[in-house]
């Protein structure tokens, strides 16, 4: 099965992806911000990790950064509600998959 963790600060959020990634046959790990997230990451081998732009203290480029430098092979997807072109362009310089 393939693993799957989402990473945003809205719990709203991480269960609305959630329930539509599950019905679809996917292991879905939410986590509440960054911290939490990397240490995940360093535990578990996710096939895609979806991560929030703007997040309380670690935003999701510091975040993006960390993921990188454990392995560039993660594939990272970018979701904010919030996002530019700059943030977008920054984002996939520093290793994102896409930015949606």
């Amino acid at each position: 099965m393939k693993k799957i963790l989402i990473v945003d600060d809205e719990q709203s959020i991480i269960d609305s992806i959630s329930m539509v990634l599950t019905s679809e046959g996917y292991e879905i790990t939410g986590c509440l911000n960054g911290l939490t997230a990397l240490q995940n990451i360093k535990n578990t081998e996710y096939d895609l990790i979806l991560l929030d732009i703007k997040m309380p203290k670690m935003d999701g480029i510091e975040v993006l950064e960390k993921i990188m430098e454990f392995d560039r092979k993660n594939v990272v997807i970018m979701i904010s509600g919030h996002g530019t072109i700059d943030t977008a362009v920054e984002a996939t310089k520093k290793g994102a998959y896409n930015f949606l």
